[in-house]
């Protein structure tokens, strides 16, 4: 459990990543591909659930920003992977905005997301939404809460980076996501949650 109880999802890439950055930045290029493919899946997971099918062109567009501006970035592998998200978020409301739709929501289907019985921590409930069909689920729920969902458990930040990506208070993000898991249980008829396990405040 991170600060004030609340759940992580450890990433143990995180320190090669952090090396691979610094040695990306300071000119090795083959270390820039190692960051890469340890944060492309995240992000491009992310992306897909803000843009749809459309995520590999966004991605695309972010990574020639990162690419560009990545002397610039300060910071260890869990900050590489917050500074990627909100190099790859702005890019993708641009895309938003030129296409002047939402994320479009997607239709549920009652097997396509294996949320647990009982959703006895939130733990299990990210842990549950950690499969790629379970994407298209996610972009069915209101914009905050489906972003908090998916930086918590697609990208794999704590709650403080994404709190940060998303320019809101931490405690804003905890709850977004929790009502967001909350939403997609009671949608799929398996909501055996109780409110004794709300987010911590703050």
């Amino acid at each position: 459990m991170g600060q004030g109880g609340e759940p992580r999802r450890p990433q143990p890439r995180d320190g090669e990543l952090g090396a691979a950055v610094a040695r990306a930045q300071d000119g090795d290029e083959t270390a820039f591909a190692v960051a890469y493919r340890i944060v492309q899946p995240g992000l491009l997971g992310y992306l897909r659930g803000l843009v749809g099918d459309d995520a590999e062109d966004v991605a695309s567009d972010a990574w020639l920003e990162i690419a560009r501006d990545l002397g610039r970035f300060r910071g260890d592998g869990a900050g590489f992977r917050g500074w990627t998200a909100t190099i790859a978020r702005h890019r993708a409301l641009d895309h938003l905005r030129r296409q002047r739709v939402r994320p479009r929501a997607a239709q549920l289907e009652q097997d396509a997301l294996e949320l647990p019985g009982r959703l006895s921590t939130h733990d299990q409930a990210l842990e549950s939404l950690s499969t790629e069909r379970a994407l298209d689920l996610v972009r069915g729920l209101p914009r905050d809460q489906a972003e908090a969902v998916l930086l918590r458990v697609v990208v794999g930040l704590d709650g403080p980076a994404a709190a940060r990506v998303l320019g809101k208070r931490p405690g804003a993000v905890r709850t977004a996501a929790y009502r967001g898991l909350r939403r997609l249980a009671r949608q799929l008829g398996t909501d055996g949650a109780t409110d004794a396990d709300p987010p911590t405040p703050g």
